[in-house]
């Protein structure tokens, strides 16, 4: 009698491919779909007005920030979440995971009042000049608190995973701790990091419900673009919207694509070494 490898295969297949098509390629097909109905002339008009490209500069240019920010302090973060024992880590760790349970909308109510003008942080920081709500500095802020726990727990158990023993040989051979970590962890560790650093960039570029609130939504200045599509939307512009949406989902293809291409090239370095 004939045995498939995984019990069940052709159904858990199907229900699946079902699931996806239902919940991820229907949705990307209307959009396209509703997209492609314009002309090229009139979609161009759309995407390449000065509004939405001022959207994309400044959700790109604070999820860029957002996204450096939390790949040297998630890593720093993992990294002592892994290497070292301390009163409260638990609690560190847990807290880690935060703003995936906590809602954006309450995230975003909730960094506005940390951060402004008599809050806790916005006060002091004001004493200083700087002023963070309803700046695109508080869009990056917002941007770094819910896309952080994608890098954390990326790179978290490759670490864990880390054999001690290429540390040793390293140290025998008489290798500083920095050349340790620059030659033999963190090739070890780039994949993960890509892969974390991708999800964060990913997850910035869609934020909506934490930005609203403590960006200050000025049209030119703070407005981001996954707002702009909102605005069409309540204008019944759909067709706007769906302009728009297509270039955030055109780059995010984009970066997947060279995320994977970076993945790959970075595995075969760490196979060959």
């Amino acid at each position: 009698m004939k045995r498939n490898v995984l019990p069940g295969l052709r159904l858990s297949l199907g229900v699946t491919l079902f699931y996806v098509g239902l919940i991820v390629l229907l949705p990307l097909a209307a959009l396209a779909v509703k997209a492609a109905s314009l002309g090229p002339a009139e979609y161009w008009s759309i995407v390449s007005s000065p509004r939405s490209v001022a959207s994309y500069r400044v959700t790109v240019l604070a999820a860029l920030a957002a996204t450096v920010f939390n790949l040297f302090f998630g890593l720093a973060l993992a990294w002592v979440l892994t290497r070292y024992r301390f009163p409260g880590r638990r609690l560190v760790d847990a807290m880690v995971d935060l703003p995936f349970a906590l809602p954006t909308a309450v995230a975003g109510i909730s960094l506005t009042a940390l951060f402004s003008a008599n809050g806790w942080f916005g006060s002091v920081l004001g004493q200083l000049g700087i002023t963070v709500a309803y700046t695109p500095l508080g869009i990056m802020i917002a941007m770094c608190f819910t896309s952080l726990p994608f890098i954390v727990r990326t790179v978290q158990p490759v670490l864990e995973d880390l054999d001690p023993a290429l540390e040793e040989a390293a140290q025998s051979l008489g290798g500083s701790d920095w050349t340790i970590f620059r030659k033999v962890i963190l090739p070890l560790l780039s994949p993960a990091l890509l892969a974390g650093t991708s999800l964060s960039f990913a997850r910035s570029l869609g934020e909506f419900g934490a930005i609203i609130f403590i960006a200050g939504n000025q049209p030119m200045k703070t407005e981001i673009t996954a707002l702009l599509i909102f605005i069409r939307l309540e204008e019944y512009d759909y067709q706007a919207a769906a302009a728009i949406a297509s270039v955030l989902l055109i780059t995010a293809f984009v970066m997947l694509a060279i995320t994977n291409w970076m993945q790959a090239r970075a595995l075969r370095y760490t196979v060959k070494g």
